[in-house]
């Protein structure tokens, strides 16, 4: 785990949300999705934060400690607010936020993410979300590894992936190259499943 990264990843959520919007759910969601779709698109996730299967979805071993040393350093102020008959953590920036640890893909792969699941979903509805197949293949307490995010990708190609596929036939009757179709597929589907998030979170 890059913790630099993974700390200036949370600063970035909770910068980009409003406070009403953004709970320690939401919060894990959006750090999982946007490393588990960093890791298609690149085989790299932004962070490397390990992730376990808990009751409401995946969550991030590191984020409670890194929490817990922010708001100790001034940085993040938490509160735990009611909302609707619960208490939920409540997060709000002190201090400007510093994003050089992040590239600009990664800061555009979490504002993606921030919007789907930040804007467009509740606590429910995005836990119910996020037990997905990747989320089901481990037992509870388990971490999912990373290489599991490729069951994510949606089995229905996109009009896009359909495209791709004739060219990449044509391609491949006449070179006999495999190992470049390979390649280029892995990319192809990584797309598929970012788009696939964006839209949802459009809905």
């Amino acid at each position: 785990m890059q913790k630099e990264k993974l700390r200036a990843a949370v600063l970035h959520v909770v910068s980009a949300c409003r406070p009403d919007r953004l709970g320690a759910v939401k919060l894990h969601k959006v750090l999982y999705y946007s490393d588990m779709v960093t890791f298609l698109d690149t085989g790299s996730p932004i962070t490397g934060a390990a992730y376990r299967k808990r009751p409401f979805g995946p969550t991030c071993d590191a984020v409670l400690p890194l929490l817990n040393e922010l708001a100790s350093d001034g940085t993040i102020q938490v509160e735990n607010v009611e909302y609707h008959g619960f208490l939920k953590k409540q997060f709000k920036l002190n201090t400007p936020v510093e994003t050089n640890q992040l590239s600009q893909d990664e800061i555009s792969t979490l504002d993606e993410m921030i919007d789907f699941v930040c804007n467009n979903n509740s606590a429910k509805t995005i836990s119910e979300f996020s037990h997905d197949i990747v989320w089901q293949m481990v037992e509870f307490g388990e971490i999912i590894p990373y290489h599991n995010a490729i069951n994510l990708i949606p089995n229905i190609p996109s009009p896009e992936a359909m495209q791709w596929a004739e060219i990449e036939a044509a391609r491949i009757a006449d070179s006999r190259s495999k190992s470049a179709s390979t390649g280029a597929m892995a990319g192809s589907d990584a797309g598929a499943f970012r788009a696939r998030l964006v839209e949802l979170s459009r809905r």
